[in-house]
């Protein structure tokens, strides 16, 4: 552990964000089919079907160490709800200005899209950076705060799509990346501060939802419907199983301490392959999906992520080798802002009509493999730039 993080932890984070930035920026005309999302109804999986959830896993995980440091700070259960639900909505704003910046209709709205875009991101900026100097300079980050909330209202009031959904204004949809996110993160937070440290009845809590996936993949759930367009992601229950996974092995790692690390490791692979088996056991009943969110493919992906996070875990916490991780590190102590900026650059580069990303054009899968990994790359290191610039989002 260095400065209060589990170097684990920031390095699995921060290979999840680089995976996801790089299925993210594929041809997938060119690459090989496993790189990316299989489709709805064909019973398997792809890389990219694989990296949401292990960010999701890497969430919940975090949950347990931060919600403990806060604790011992003083934070009581009151400002602890009040902080899971400030940065739940938090991603799901965020999330579903995300969503809808490809519905801008240019005409109705007076804006083109990539502009739209541009300055929703310049407003998320405003509102949610975490300034160095907030404790000097609290009127002047305070006016960058209001200024960015209003700009978020004129946009938002400005959108039209032209589509009859929701009467052409902004959609909730599937919530996007970022608002899947603030459910998973909301259902595990308040899971951890209802149990503590009780890995019994964390298990249990992730267990319930795991239950809720397998009757809404059944189509059992269809009195819930009237709330499902506010409360899907966690009626379906996959997001929220997925993440209470992670918690589950926060709170056994937590639990052990600095002592035990080889029990550690033998209980998480007992749980990777308990996910493992019971995931190509109902296999046989829900074919592993992403798009369809079946219980078999969070089985299957919770337990990939602890085989990963053990992998993880034995070289950099019990030998001590993290040097190897150092490229990529960055973005898993600064996720959102690794995240998003990308999508900014695609937004300029749009709008100024220049081709810059001549490797996406090629018919070798070699090239456009290497070019989209080093666009990975180098999106983590200008996200670690901006972070010493005073330029990170956090919520």
């Amino acid at each position: 552990m260095s400065s209060g993080r589990v170097a684990s932890i920031d390095i699995m984070r921060g290979l999840t964000i680089l995976l996801m930035l790089f299925v993210n920026d594929l041809n997938m005309d060119v690459v090989p089919a496993w790189l990316g999302h299989t489709d709805a109804d064909h019973d398997g999986m792809g890389l990219a079907d694989w990296v949401f959830p292990g960010f999701l896993f890497i969430a919940g995980m975090s949950v347990p160490f931060a919600f403990s440091k806060r604790i011992a700070l003083g934070s009581t259960s009151a400002d602890n709800s009040r902080h899971i639900l400030t940065r739940s909505m938090s991603l799901l704003i965020i999330g579903i200005l995300m969503l809808n910046t490809g519905r801008v209709n240019p005409e109705l709205t007076g804006i083109g899209k990539n502009l739209w875009a541009l300055l929703m991101y310049f407003a998320v900026f405003l509102v949610w950076n975490d300034y160095p100097d907030k404790e000097q300079k609290i009127y002047r980050n305070t006016g960058f705060r209001l200024a960015g909330i209003g700009l978020l209202i004129l946009l938002i009031f400005r959108f039209r799509s032209g589509l009859p959904e929701n009467d052409g204004s902004l959609i909730a949809g599937w919530w996007g990346i970022l608002g899947q996110i603030g459910w998973g993160y909301m259902a595990a937070a308040f899971v951890y501060i209802i149990f503590r440290d009780s890995l019994l009845k964390t298990i249990a809590a992730a267990l319930f939802f795991l239950a809720l996936n397998i009757l809404s993949a059944a189509q059992l759930t269809g009195f819930m419907d009237p709330v499902r367009p506010f409360l899907g992601i966690i009626l379906d229950g996959s997001v929220p199983f997925i993440v209470l996974c992670g918690t589950v092995a926060g709170v056994r790692m937590k639990n052990a301490g600095n002592k035990g690390q080889w029990y550690l490791v033998r209980d998480l692979a007992v749980f990777a392959v308990v996910l493992l088996a019971a995931g190509f056991i109902l296999r046989r009943w829900f074919i592993i999906s992403k798009l369809q969110a079946t219980p078999s493919w969070g089985l299957v992906c919770s337990g990939i992520n602890f085989v990963v996070f053990i992998i993880i875990y034995l070289i950099t916490d019990v030998y001590n080798r993290t040097k190897w991780a150092a490229f990529f590190k960055p973005a898993g102590e600064n996720p959102l802002t690794t995240y998003i900026f990308p999508a900014i650059i695609y937004h300029l580069i749009q709008i100024s009509g220049i081709q810059l990303l001549y490797y996406k054009q090629s018919e070798l899968p070699i090239a456009v493999i290497a070019g989209s990994m080093v666009w990975a790359v180098i999106m983590v290191w200008i996200a670690a730039l901006l972070k010493r610039a005073g330029i990170v989002l956090k919520l």
